[in-house]
């Protein structure tokens, strides 16, 4: 059961191999077995699971099976869930059950997924390595060889990545603001998309960068994301930036090939200090492309270098404004005092960990009368730039392929000293988010270590067909097969 994909288990729930109810006792035994260690999961809603998984097998009696009826999945806790405690991973969340349903798991739950629980995050999702968590850190169930070190599964959907690496969820939403679904996928050694801005809607969705954000799935192969994709996407007219575009069928794109696509590869994401093993896991990426019948072409994005530091700028700015809500007025925790001032300032410090404190008064600083146009103004003008580049560059080519991440999983404590060095972990995710492409992330190979390592696929504006099309292609060749050595079932 557990070493079926997603696409594997639906069919066999057609079949009436097992029952959803089956299904769903059996992730969750694994998930009171193994949450223990990993802490993927902070809420886990077993008696709404079976519930769920009871109306499915009705369906499927019914002969009226929808797109994920019966598939267990896990949701993580930046996405609210009408009736079920939604955290961010914060203290100031603690105790926040929102009486609605953010839209993508509303489109989730219509195709009559079956949710397991909600999966811890960095806090308000800002960070890379998902230490940053109020409910505590999240394990990597991958382990280097020969060392009992504890590893970090990326950030920030860390407890989603996880998850799903572990076989706890044949698949989970996540969400990428500046690479938090392409970097956890890469470092767990599982699949992970970030669509096109606006390819999902964020109503319902906890904001930490608004311009930035963008939901989608993480699942253990890339035909796996296509088809929760497809029922996570849509047009919302609650949210103003969600696209008013059909959603195609991205699952049958997985099966197109590549057979005269032009394949681009950026040399600005040669970094300096890159591994000999992520620049040769690079190059045979782009030889099984070729060998499929693409043809690749060196290009230029010649802004990229500024993508960095125009995100850590851009972002923090548009934190501060949405984190002001956070009051202790209106809903979640508060912490009283003398007066409202006081009461205000006292629920932050108790509510906000450190690393989003520093992020909101970085943005605040950055928006602030007299630096206003030297930092924000500035960093919207790069932004630009970026975007220029990659829309250049698609009108020579069909798709880039990049590495994911920089390095393979580190070890809980290592870089944490640096915030600069943590956020370097962004390097290569970072310009599809502020250009607002989609991006992909497939496991490709196996460092020294016997750790997991991805290649990322970049496409043009909602032609995420492209995308699953050539991600599908890498993952044919690269045949990656190997497991976690903390999982259900192994």
């Amino acid at each position: 059961m557990f070493s079926l994909t997603l696409a594997g288990t639906r069919a066999a729930l057609r079949a009436r191999t097992f029952s959803a109810r089956e299904l769903t006792q059996a992730y969750l035994a694994a998930i009171e077995a193994l949450n223990p260690r990993l802490n993927a999961f902070i809420t886990v809603t077993a008696a709404q699971a079976l519930r769920q998984a009871d109306a499915a097998d009705a369906a499927l009696g019914r002969g009226e099976a929808g797109l994920l009826t019966g598939i267990p999945l896990a949701i993580k806790d930046l996405f609210c869930t009408a009736g079920v405690r939604t955290t961010a991973g914060s203290r100031i969340l603690a105790p926040f059950v929102p009486p609605y349903e953010s839209t993508v798991t509303q489109h989730l739950l219509r195709d009559g997924a079956v949710f397991l629980g909600k999966t811890n995050l960095d806090e308000f999702a800002m960070g890379s390595s998902n230490m940053t968590s109020a409910f505590g850190p999240v394990a990597n169930p991958w382990s280097r060889r020969g060392s009992n070190e504890t590893l970090v599964p990326g950030g920030s959907s860390g407890g989603s990545a996880a998850a799903v690496a572990a076989r706890l969820a044949l698949g989970a939403t996540a969400t990428d603001t500046g690479g938090s679904i392409r970097q956890p996928a890469s470092v767990c050694g599982i699949a992970g998309i970030k669509p096109t801005y606006g390819r999902c809607s964020r109503w319902g969705i906890v904001a930490f960068a608004s311009s930035l954000d963008q939901a989608g799935p993480v699942a253990r192969t890339v035909e796996d994301c296509a088809i929760m994709l497809t029922s996570m996407a849509g047009h919302d007219a609650k949210d103003s930036t969600s696209a008013d575009r059909p959603v195609p069928d991205f699952a049958a794109a997985c099966g197109r090939g590549v057979k005269g696509l032009r394949i681009g590869v950026p040399r600005e994401y040669r970094s300096d200090g890159m591994s000999p093993e992520i620049e040769g896991l690079w190059q045979r990426g782009l030889q099984w492309l070729r060998d499929a019948g693409a043809e690749t072409v060196d290009v230029s994005l010649p802004h990229t270098k500024y993508g960095l530091a125009t995100y850590y700028i851009v972002a923090p700015a548009e934190a501060s404004s949405n984190l002001a809500r956070y009051d202790g007025v209106r809903f979640g925790a508060r912490t009283d005092g003398a007066d409202l001032i006081e009461m205000y300032e006292n629920t932050r410090a108790a509510g906000f960990g450190a690393e989003v404190k520093r992020r909101v008064l970085i943005g605040t600083y950055v928006l602030s009368a007299g630096y206003y146009d030297a930092y924000y103004l500035r960093a919207q003008k790069v932004r630009a730039l970026i975007l220029r580049d990659f829309t250049e560059v698609f009108r020579e080519v069909d798709a880039l392929v990049t590495p994911t991440t920089p390095t393979a999983a580190f070890a809980q404590g290592e870089r944490m000293d640096d915030p600069v060095t943590m956020y370097l972990n962004d390097v290569f995710t970072v310009p599809a988010n502020m250009s607002g492409i989609p991006g992909l992330s497939v496991p490709a190979g196996l460092d020294e270590a016997g750790l997991p390592l991805g290649l990322q696929v970049l496409g043009k504006p909602f032609d995420e067909e492209t995308v699953f099309a050539v991600g599908a292609a890498l993952e044919r060749a690269a045949e990656f097969s190997a497991m976690p050595t903390v999982r259900a079932g192994g």
